[in-house]
């Protein structure tokens, strides 16, 4: 594997046409060391730390089946309507105070429009006014393009849209909208200047080609910034009872997305409090970012533990 990785830090890139399964079978520690250096060589040392808040809670239409947010399932999720623009502001001014480089409102629902998207274009000019250096991104489902637009005007410079898993797959977990749409607002995102940001959730019951086939088709859609999620199962919904992934099957998830992925952001996020330290494993396993902080509906890791871990292994914040 090691080898494999020094062809890829010349130039080489994998694809679907490759024999990707070679990533699944390899001696783990191997295949760690080459994601690793092909991170180091890459992407250099920089760690990439983002955080997130729920802007507009639960009631959403769609029927993921991951998710604590869907009005189809019955959990605990807190409703509540978009937050007031003071609240974003608080936030950002927190995240700035923590040394985290980039802030995202996240927004339960199928899009964002009408007095929402109005409220949220008034909360990104006012961060963007109040915190210039803080660089603001956004997550609100399936938007038109002119309102992408609107966002990138007002001071966002990525938008969030997960593929969640491969197409082929994809209908197992969600039937209220298709990997298409995820695709088409891939492409509505770049044409509105937005940077993009797209990963996914994995121990749904997909397979080893279900996540080979997303690394792939996410290296070639060229996308900067994967998240990594790593299901964590939620009371009242369809996964409620889905046996968590191993730390060591985790651990290969994250590497194999390095070789396949080897300039891009790798964006740990959900699930690493399975790991004692942090998820320390992952970002020697290739990972460079990390969602730290409270998830949308979960407890995450908190930032000062983040950049300790982060500086202990020798990243740069």
């Amino acid at each position: 594997m090691i080898a494999l990785a020094e062809e890829i830090i010349n130039g080489r890139r994998l694809g679907k046409a490759d024999k990707l399964s070679v990533l699944v079978t390899a001696d783990l520690k191997e295949l760690c060391e080459g994601a690793d250096k092909i991170r180091k060589a890459l992407c250099g040392n920089r760690a990439d730390l983002c955080s997130i808040v729920n802007g507009r809670g639960g009631k959403c239409s769609e029927n993921c089946k991951f998710c604590a947010q869907s009005a189809h399932y019955h959990t605990e999720c807190e409703e509540y309507g978009f937050l007031k623009t003071d609240e974003f502001l608080a936030g950002a001014k927190a995240a700035v105070e923590q040394g985290i480089s980039r802030y995202s409102i996240v927004t339960a629902g199928r899009t964002l429009e009408g007095d929402d998207l109005e409220n949220a274009i008034a909360a990104y000019q006012a961060m963007h006014q109040a915190y210039p250096d803080l660089i603001l991104c956004a997550s609100h489902g399936l938007m038109k393009e002119e309102d992408l637009r609107r966002l990138h005007n007002a001071g966002v410079t990525m938008y969030h849209t997960n593929i969640e898993t491969s197409e082929e797959y994809f209908s197992k977990i969600c039937t209220t909208h298709t990997f298409q749409d995820k695709l088409t607002e891939i492409k509505r995102a770049r044409a509105a200047g937005l940077i993009v940001c797209s990963g996914g959730i994995f121990g749904m019951g997909e397979t080893w080609e279900d996540r080979l086939l997303m690394a792939a088709l996410l290296a070639e859609l060229e996308v900067a910034s994967i998240p990594l999620n790593f299901l964590l199962p939620i009371p009242g919904t369809p996964f409620a009872h889905t046996e968590p992934l191993s730390q060591e099957e985790m651990i290969r998830i994250t590497a194999v997305f390095r070789y396949l992925n080897p300039t891009a952001f790798l964006r740990i996020a959900a699930g690493r409090g399975r790991f004692s330290n942090g998820g320390e494993e992952l970002f020697c396993a290739g990972a460079n970012a990390v969602l730290t902080g409270d998830m949308l509906t979960t407890v995450g890791n908190k930032t000062a533990q983040d950049r300790d871990m982060l500086l202990r292994i020798g990243f740069e914040l």
